[in-house]
């Protein structure tokens, strides 16, 4: 089975072709301005891999609040267009083949359960740390997605009066908090750096940052109290991460008496490839 993969993003879609020998051709374009001038790319990207193999279908990873079941995105996201129509019936209509959706957060969590860091667990917790927090939660090896789909948005969870682990464990949140104080506009990785560097204002900001999520970890922990953690996103390159957020969870679980509680937190096989080989199995495994 060959399948168009595609992962719409704010900034960009992404495509490749999964199928026996993994994922293949791969291929990016800006996202359009319009869902019509979407469609037309994607269609000439699938007509172009029709030339060389037989396609079975077009597994989609999109933002929002996926319905599969329906083929519908409910909430919001930074590609506006995607959203309240069923988006699956359309494409299928347009591209000339089956067509599957599932939520970005929950096909990277698939692709590492079926092929990268949770291949031998059967409940896990997937966070991907970026802009904000997303995630997926895994319960005997399948997805749980909640009554409302809203199984995994750890992102909402509040930590301390109104802040949520958004707000206080996303790197972009931790380099606005350190520009508003010192003046000068930098990214996450730049605060990192000056941290290293001895800067206690970076400090400050990297220990809270590490800090807000081991908060997160800790309450999922004492909630799913899952077979493993697996962290995703840019700030998971980090070898440091790992360590770090492992002694501050340790100090929570020991603080409130938790201490029987393992937290097995591991980063991440799977980066910028883990949305379209998880849309890829998301369709394989609806369709058995």
């Amino acid at each position: 089975m060959n399948l168009f993969a595609v992962d719409i993003g704010g900034s960009s879609i992404k495509y490749g072709l999964y199928g026996e020998d993994g994922l293949r051709h791969k291929g990016s374009f800006k996202t359009p301005d319009t869902y019509p001038l979407m469609k037309e790319e994607l269609f000439r990207v699938l007509s172009e891999m029709k030339k060389e193999t037989e396609i079975s279908g077009a597994a989609f990873s999109a933002p929002g609040t996926v319905d599969s079941e329906r083929g519908y995105i409910g909430g919001l996201s930074a590609v506006s267009y995607i959203h309240h129509f069923n988006i699956r019936e359309d494409l299928e209509n347009f591209l000339g083949v089956p067509v599957t959706i599932e939520n970005d957060a929950n096909c990277a969590a698939l692709a590492e359960l079926y092929e990268g860091a949770a291949q031998d667990v059967n409940d896990v917790l997937f966070m991907v740390i970026g802009s904000g927090i997303g995630g997926a939660v895994i319960m005997d090896r399948k997805l749980y997605k909640g009554r409302n789909l809203f199984g995994g948005e750890f992102g909402y969870m509040l930590l301390a009066e109104n802040d949520s682990l958004s707000s206080l464990g996303s790197p972009v949140q931790m380099a606005r908090r350190y520009s508003e104080e010192t003046g000068e506009l930098v990214e996450g990785s730049e605060v990192f750096l000056r941290a290293e560097e001895g800067d206690p204002i970076a400090i400050k900001h990297v220990e809270s940052l590490i800090d807000g999520l081991a908060r997160g970890i800790f309450n999922l922990s004492c909630t799913f109290n899952p077979d493993r953690f697996v962290i995703g996103g840019g700030i998971s390159r980090r070898e440091d991460l790992i360590p770090s957020l492992l002694e501050r969870t340790k100090w929570y679980l020991a603080g409130k008496g938790a201490e029987g509680l393992e937290v097995n937190l591991v980063p991440c096989a799977f980066r910028s490839d883990a949305n379209l080989i998880g849309a890829a199995i998301h369709f394989r495994e609806s369709r058995k």
